[in-house]
């Protein structure tokens, strides 16, 4: 079972992984420090070239819950609004909402000792909480599959429901445009953004794609639904959040074009369409993405630039396009 309670598979590469744990060990022990000394002089974490330097490498998981907190505007909405998740849960039910999320309970990490209903305490309890508390604080978005996965890890970090409600409530009402309503267009939109980006930059990737009439939601919808979560390790989700919770969604692409582009070649060898959907299967597995530390060094300098301009403008195109089939 690894920190956060999750059982390691079977076929788990434990050499692997402990010649790369040795070398993060150092570099957290090197980075907690930085952070405290940070914390001490800045305690409201204030939205400086250092804070997002330091967050890009990493946030030392006894520092994490605090650091997302402060710098996605949770903290402010939390302190301004003192007791209203408590107020949401007290409040009248929603019965088609609670038996949605209820469906959805069992099948979020089964592989969790934390999730199990043997555990003590069992965290799906908190997980229902905090998505009840959510569909009723959101009404246009209620619950969707996905949420169940992001609210978990929330849990798991902060142990704290009222905190994770309002890191969820960042992430979907502010950080992620539209993923989580009905009709999903922000999903839709970025997926078609990715697409675009793989164009622009990868073109053999997207010209595979294309001339096997492959759509990019079949290979990365998960990628996007889920933050990552059960699709990359723990650790490494982990890293992507603390940046997505500082600098956005853009963190998102560039993850997805660091994948995609470090395995160009494996991709490119794809005959089929079943070869490619297993092709972008086995990307997010192996020493690449394990190893957290060089993977979000990658992130940053393999995509090349991405400004927010660019992302901006071709959420507006796609947008366009894809209101234009309705």
């Amino acid at each position: 079972v690894d920190p956060y309670g999750f059982e390691r598979p079977e076929d788990f590469d434990y050499a692997a992984y402990d010649e790369f744990l040795t070398a993060y060990l150092a570099v957290l022990t090197r980075r907690a420090l930085k952070w405290s000394r940070l914390l001490r002089a800045d305690g409201g974490l204030s939205r400086t070239a250092t804070v997002k330097r330091y967050v890009r490498k990493g946030i030392p998981l006894e520092h994490r819950a605090r650091v997302w907190l402060a710098v996605s505007g949770a903290q402010a909405r939390m302190e301004q609004n003192p007791s209203y998740y408590q107020q949401l849960l007290q409040g009248e039910g929603k019965p088609d909402l609670e038996e949605a999320i209820r469906t959805d309970l069992n099948r979020t990490f089964p592989d969790n000792v934390r999730f199990r209903k043997t555990a003590q305490p069992c965290l799906q309890k908190a997980l229902f909480n905090v998505l009840l508390a959510y569909g009723l604080h959101n009404q246009g978005v209620g619950y969707c599959q996905g949420m169940n996965f992001i609210a978990g890890y929330l849990i798991l970090i902060t142990k704290s429901e009222e905190e994770s409600f309002w890191l969820l409530d960042a992430l979907i009402g502010r950080i992620l445009p539209d993923y989580y309503s009905p009709a999903m267009l922000g999903l839709k939109i970025d997926q078609e953004v990715l697409a675009e980006l793989v164009r622009m930059k990868l073109p053999a990737v997207a010209a595979l794609l294309d001339g096997h009439g492959v759509l990019w939601t079949l290979v990365v919808s998960r990628w996007f639904i889920c933050l990552f979560v059960d699709i990359l390790p723990v650790e490494t989700v982990l890293r992507i959040w603390d940046c997505l919770f500082n600098e956005g969604s853009k963190i998102i692409f560039r993850v997805a074009l660091t994948l995609i582009k470090q395995h160009q070649a494996f991709i490119l060898e794809a005959a089929s369409v079943p070869d490619i959907c297993d092709k972008f299967k086995q990307i997010t597995s192996g020493s690449f993405v394990m190893e957290c530390h060089t993977f979000m060094q990658k992130v940053f300098s393999e995509p090349g630039s991405l400004s927010m301009t660019t992302i901006t403008r071709l959420r507006e195109n796609c947008r366009v396009a894809l209101l234009a089939q309705r």
